[in-house]
């Protein structure tokens, strides 16, 4: 018998299909045009339709009060194009990024910290943001044979859901779903392995509040609670574009910063508890972005 399908089913697989079209487009570009493509779109979605321009520059405004309009909107316009390189990266990454060239493409920027605690008996704990080419992080630490596992909330689309989860999971990363993956979360560290959460998102009324760019902001408090419960180390880590003396992005080409490191077994005295804790990655986020900001993503509601 012949099965209707729902509207919204073919919907789904017509985006899907758009977007696998989209990526066998990119991936036949060199990587030059890959630049002035993204750098196309960019002008686009600054100049001729902006999307999201009042939220951005509210954001900026509060991140970097001492900047005018005519800084932001040049952040504005360089976070779009690396917005639109980390899409084509994504579809190069499978191709181009293997386990016998990753040097090539990926330089660690004091990894011995956490290289050292990947060789203990213990859990540990990864926290970043949607800084850098973030998709590239999970992905590179499976190419150098430490597989994480990163919580992600599971798309609507599930043709497309499929298809991202495919190059997640591609050198060894795995994916546990934002929505009942708890028992899976607690798992993974009882048993010692790496976790890897993204902690620059609103958390609504149940989130723990606090500093971010100088403006109370509504943060997870569950990293903290864990790190503390299972006496995981937490290491504040991002992947930045590299970029050439003119200050033009390099693509395929990251520095896997690792800036700091907390210890549950040895807490400074100033940091003592899920608060103070939250804020401790909080800011070493913000640290981060302050010395990149057009590698951030502004197009979140951070502060509600």
């Amino acid at each position: 018998m012949l099965k209707i399908l729902s509207p919204q089913t073919v919907g789904s697989y017509f985006v899907y299909l758009l977007v696998r079209v989209l990526f066998c487009i990119v991936q036949s570009l060199s990587l030059e045009a890959g630049k002035s493509f993204a750098k196309g779109l960019a002008f686009f979605f600054t100049q001729i339709a902006p999307i999201r321009r009042k939220l951005l520059h509210q954001n900026l405004h509060i991140a970097f009060p001492e900047l005018n309009a005519k800084e932001r909107h040049a952040i504005i316009r360089t976070m779009w194009e690396h917005l639109f390189l980390m899409g084509i990266e994504v579809a190069l990454a499978r191709r181009r990024i293997r386990d016998f060239n990753w040097t090539d493409h990926i330089r660690l920027v004091n990894a011995e910290p956490l290289l050292s605690l990947l060789h203990q008996d213990r859990p540990v704990i990864i926290v970043t943001g949607h800084f850098g080419n973030f998709e590239i992080g999970g992905f590179s630490l499976g190419v150098v044979t430490y597989p994480s596992h990163t919580v992600a909330r599971t798309l609507d689309n599930p043709y497309l859901n499929r298809f991202i989860k495919d190059f997640r999971e591609a050198t060894g990363q795995y994916l546990i779903d934002k929505n009942g993956g708890s028992p899976e979360i607690i798992r993974v560290l009882e048993q010692g392995g790496l976790m890897a959460f993204l902690v620059d998102q609103a958390a609504g009324r149940k989130g723990c509040m606090v500093d971010f760019f100088g403006k109370p902001a509504s943060t997870f408090k569950a990293i903290a609670v864990l790190s503390l419960q299972y006496n995981a180390p937490i290491v504040v880590c991002y992947p930045l574009r590299q970029q050439d003396a003119s200050g033009q992005f390099n693509m395929l080409c990251f520095d896997m910063h690792i800036t700091e490191i907390l210890d549950p077994l040895n807490l400074p005295s100033d940091i003592q508890n899920v608060k103070d804790v939250t804020q401790w990655f909080t800011h070493a986020l913000e640290s981060g972005i302050r010395q990149c900001p057009e590698q951030y993503w502004w197009l979140h509601r951070r502060w509600k």
